[in-house]
């Protein structure tokens, strides 16, 4: 579905994405994160045709957004961070425009009607874009991105200026919408993109420093294999059964808790879950679980791991050779791109390089 091969992009000689690779299949939802300055919107912007990149391929179903862009872009449905609202029109009078804009076949009426329902702003249709909330307008602009059902949607910071109900809402949506569209989501809000996508690619610096799902890069950044459980039982006996758990290295008790419950830190080898096994025993026992947690580590504690360590780390998610060559330093990317095709902006200000 989309595909980017060795994608380069150069500011005068600032490298603001360096050898970036990766590949999103059809029906994915994929989080794309990075830190202020790290390449993450100059990559979305190659992605949706906005710029131009100095080195490399990116492919919309498999049509080169350079050398096709029309072809490809009717393919994308794109929320920028700032929607691209002209507040002078009403609702009506911009999704309608939008419509002819992308000259859309789909029945006018029942098309807009569908998607102003889905995006929940009816109720402001005959509105004034100017007099919206914040959280309206963004709506809005969601509502824009999906005229002509694009396959792939590209949303960049889709919940900012929502309230807690509005996010919860447009996270469900975003849920649906993978149904049928292969999504591109980035997000400040790391909770919201570890509850609604399937994998993560995370940017810094320009290089791809990881790329899959949530589980398999704590995996990869920490040895950390345990889980907490609360049981409600006789501590001796509670300690010597879940030491008999193969696969179980260590079980420490914690302090009482609750009358008779106690909290069991319990360490396991690699690649070994015990629940069900601990389940089982607790419950021949007849004693309770009150409650189980594992201490993996959450999105937020991967991005900051991976985008403050002193070394990048590269997920490979299928062949091993594919990425052996992404991490090059920037002076190495500015003297591969070959001179008739590196577009060289030297008059750009701080707002591009950004990234």
């Amino acid at each position: 579905m989309i595909e980017v091969t060795n994608l380069v992009k150069c500011y005068g000689s600032h490298v603001a994405v360096n050898h970036a690779e990766f590949t999103i299949e059809k029906g994915e939802i994929v989080g794309f994160l990075g830190p202020n300055g790290a390449g993450k919107s100059t990559t979305m912007n190659i992605l949706t045709g906005y710029i131009s990149s100095t080195k490399g391929q990116a492919l919309i179903n498999g049509v080169d957004i350079l050398d096709e862009p029309l072809k490809a872009k009717k393919d994308i449905g794109y929320l920028p961070e700032q929607p691209p609202l002209y507040l002078d029109m009403t609702v009506k009078d911009y999704l309608n425009f939008v419509y002819d804009l992308k000259k859309c076949k789909l029945p006018r009426k029942s098309h807009l009607d569908d998607i102003c329902e889905l995006v929940m702003i009816k109720d402001v249709y005959n509105r004034i874009i100017r007099n919206l909330s914040k959280g309206y307008k963004q709506r809005v602009g969601l509502a824009q991105a999906l005229i002509s059902n694009p396959p792939i949607l590209i949303l960049d910071e889709p919940t900012v200026g929502l309230d807690p109900k509005q996010i919860i809402e447009i996270r469900s949506l975003i849920k649906k919408l993978g149904k049928k569209h292969t999504v591109i989501l980035s997000s400040h809000i790391l909770s919201e993109v570890q509850a609604v996508c399937d994998r993560v690619i995370i940017i810094n610096k320009g290089l791809i420093a990881a790329d899959d799902t949530t589980e398999n890069l704590t995996k990869s950044v920490t040895n950390d294999h345990r889980i907490i459980v609360r049981i409600d039982g006789k501590k001796d006996e509670v300690l010597k059964v879940i030491k008999g758990i193969s696969g179980v290295v260590s079980v420490n008790a914690d302090m009482e808790r609750e009358k008779g419950t106690y909290d069991y830190e319990i360490e396991t080898k690699e690649d070994t879950d015990i629940r069900r096994e601990l389940f089982k025993r607790v419950s021949a026992r007849n004693w309770v679980i009150l409650g189980l947690k594992t201490t993996e580590m959450t999105l937020e504690d991967i991005f900051l791991k991976i985008t403050m360590g002193d070394s990048i780390i590269i997920k490979k998610r299928s062949d091993e050779s594919k990425y052996a060559d992404i991490v090059q330093s920037a002076g190495e990317a500015l003297n591969e791109v070959p001179e008739n095709k590196a577009e060289i902006i030297s008059d750009e200000k701080s707002d591009e390089t950004q990234g």
